[in-house]
């Protein structure tokens, strides 16, 4: 509560005091939190003063009593050389230990130090192992690159069917960029059969959430009739959305057939 100004002033000063009484007696969420205060420092006389081996200590005893993010930080600590001598065999040696507990970020992480061969002999299906029970409990930014490896083959081997899997996988959770690009991806016909009705279903349901390259996309399958009528209307109202969010695509549409209509009205 003194930490974030809770109910009371705000006063780290004050928040190490009780931090402190906490941590002492064992209370893990407090010796994490010590640790965080003591990693980022507090000046002007607040709360510590920046001490990255006190960091180290306190997250290694948060560590030690089994808390996920304790583990971590101390391995993050050791990855990085802060507060002890840079080992990433220990990084890795607590980052398996905070993954192993089911935490998706804490599982990412180990996996690019397998793919990497950072503390560990580099092992690309040690890697996919990892990256997949991270993408698995439904992180729409751990599915989507893993849908980029597989895509790319970094890191697993390359399987674009197994990479479309993973980006449906996103699209299909309401991820408004992940449904214009499983949208894009139809449009073009890249790993699947080109189908312009499936990549107008996924470039609405993007454009709908206010997204401004699915709203562009959008007004490009009304202006050249691609999955639906040839509607240059209800394409100046899509493009129409995505220039007053900045989309530089679409603003050059929008002058392009505005300034067509004029002639058009000149003409006649």
């Amino acid at each position: 509560m003194y930490e974030d100004g809770t109910g009371v002033s705000q006063d780290a000063k004050e928040a190490v005091y009780w931090y402190l009484k906490a941590a002492e007696q064992g209370n893990v969420d407090a010796q994490y939190s010590l640790g965080c205060l003591y990693g980022n420092g507090n000046g002007n006389g607040n709360g510590v003063p920046q001490d990255e081996t006190e960091s180290v200590k306190w997250f290694r005893r948060s560590a030690d009593q089994g808390s996920a993010k304790g583990q971590w930080r101390l391995g993050s600590m050791y990855r990085d050389g802060q507060g002890v001598l840079q080992d990433a065999t220990e990084a890795v040696n607590w980052f398996r230990k905070a993954a192993k507990q089911g935490y998706s970020h804490y599982q990412w992480e180990l996996g690019k130090m397998y793919r990497d061969g950072q503390g560990v002999p580099q092992d690309y299906a040690e890697a996919e192992n990892w990256f997949r029970m991270a993408a698995e409990q439904g992180d729409v930014d751990y599915q989507f690159e893993l849908g980029m490896m597989y895509e790319e083959g970094e890191g697993v081997p390359k399987d674009y069917k197994e990479a479309v899997t993973w980006y449906r996988k996103v699209a299909e959770q309401g991820n408004a960029y992940g449904q214009w690009w499983l949208g894009k991806i139809y449009e073009i016909g890249k790993y699947v059969p080109q189908d312009d009705t499936e990549a107008i279903k996924w470039y609405r349901k993007s454009a709908e959430q206010g997204y401004a390259d699915g709203q562009n996309s959008l007004g490009s399958m009304y202006e050249y009739g691609k999955g639906v009528l040839q509607n240059p209307k209800e394409a100046v109202n899509w493009y129409r959305k995505a220039a007053e969010q900045g989309n530089a695509n679409a603003q050059y549409k929008l002058g392009m057939l505005t300034a067509s209509h004029f002639v058009l009205v000149q003409r006649e």
